[in-house]
């Protein structure tokens, strides 16, 4: 039984669970979700395999966890960065930045591919962990719509769109052709003037 560092077993189990999620985090940088398996995140998180399973019995279940995990990080740093007056135009900039921030922090496969990784059912339940982003996207389009800043037509739509947008710099990104600076600038003036925005236009 491996040596227990934490004051409890559920800190110990917390502290492991992390450890492993580190592991994946570093990995996907290094290599792509794609390409990593459990050998991998249980050499990298420096425990062993049958440990890793008692915590995740798949690769499926691991990148659930590890996409919970980014997206409670990406709306926690949105809100931590936005005042509470910013604007629509301001919100949609900090939105698009930080999730291009985060296809180069952590690269993975576009949706189709890992569509065909997981199985139909695996990406249904990946689209439900990372909904609560596309919330935070439909909130600012809506806004926007509300104050008259952007002319939308039909919200849920466009917020597919905007995230489309922002997956089309995924390669470009994870290649190096581009700064996450450089695309969060012209993605979001892109966007802005495709939604009519005066800022658009700056």
């Amino acid at each position: 039984m491996p040596r227990i560092s934490a004051a409890t077993i559920g800190e110990h189990r917390a502290q492991t669970r992390d450890r492993i999620l580190q592991a994946v985090s570093r990995l996907s940088r290094e290599q792509g979700i794609d390409a990593i398996s459990m050998t991998d995140v249980a050499g990298e998180a420096g425990i062993t395999r049958t440990v890793l399973y008692n915590y995740f019995p798949d690769k499926t279940a691991l990148l659930l966890a590890f996409t919970e995990r980014v997206t409670r990080y990406f709306i926690d740093s949105y809100e931590r960065e936005l005042p509470a007056d910013a604007s629509p135009a301001d919100r949609l900039r900090a939105f698009v930045r930080l999730q291009l921030a985060g296809l180069l922090a952590h690269p993975h496969p576009g949706a189709a591919d890992l569509s065909a990784a997981l199985g139909p059912d695996a990406y249904q339940r990946l689209a439900e962990h990372v909904a609560p982003m596309q919330r935070v996207l439909v909130e600012i389009l809506e806004s926007g719509q509300a104050s008259g800043d952007f002319q939308v037509l039909d919200v849920p739509a466009t917020a597919r769109m905007v995230l489309a947008v922002i997956g089309a710099e995924r390669v470009p990104l994870i290649s190096g052709d581009v700064t996450v600076e450089a695309a969060a600038e012209l993605v979001s003036a892109f966007v802005l003037r495709a939604l009519g925005s005066e800022a658009g236009r700056r």
